[in-house]
């Protein structure tokens, strides 16, 4: 049986981003875990958590669903936060062993060292942004993908051997005519392709 790991790491701010939608992507995803028999712990970062735990947690996983709001260009600051604590008290026993690089074998590049080869991830994000605003020459991100206006959060994993798979976006959410449904469906969707 598959494992997974549902990561939450919305940060609540009264008025402009309580998670209602991030708790329902995350619900629309455990459904989805749930239905094709995946076995699935759980981290709410705003609930609090144990270092130790999270770093056992990346360890059982075989993939690790990244649900998380973007605020001003990045993740919450809870979320880098506990990116930064999780993978760096995980040096040497399931993260990562060092940056890769060895003086008894030159070959060895930067970012090599990581422990979780063989595991996957998955990010998905919400965004007040339109998608028209990614792969745009004339857009906010200066025709950077979704991807790579993500990078840092990509090669933090990269560097721990982590396999990517396709990201997934939800765009334009305080528009009055957001259709949640419409976007738990297209998760569900998106899921179903990607996920095996």
């Amino acid at each position: 049986m598959k494992k997974v790991l549902l990561l939450t790491l919305h940060q609540k701010y009264d008025g402009i981003a309580n998670g209602n939608l991030t708790r329902s992507l995350v619900g629309e995803a455990k459904t989805f875990f749930e239905a094709n028999g995946f076995e699935i712990k759980e981290t709410v970062i705003e609930d609090g958590y144990d270092v130790a735990e999270e770093v056992a947690k990346f360890g059982w996983a075989d993939i690790f669903f990244v649900q998380s709001p973007v605020y001003w260009m990045g993740l919450p600051w809870l979320g880098k936060k506990y990116i930064d604590e999780i993978f760096s008290a995980g040096v040497g026993t399931v993260t990562y062993t060092n940056d890769g690089r060895t003086r008894s074998d030159l070959s060895k590049a930067y970012g090599s060292g990581g422990l979780m080869n063989g595991k996957e991830y998955m990010l998905s994000f919400t965004y007040n942004c339109p998608a028209s605003e990614f792969d745009n020459p004339h857009g906010f991100y200066d025709g950077l993908s979704l991807d790579e206006a993500n990078v840092a959060l990509h090669k933090t994993f990269q560097f721990c051997g982590v396999k990517q798979l396709p990201s997934y976006a939800v765009h334009d959410v305080y528009k009055s005519e957001f259709n949640l449904d419409e976007a738990l469906s297209k998760l569900q969707e998106h899921l179903k392709q990607n996920i095996k």
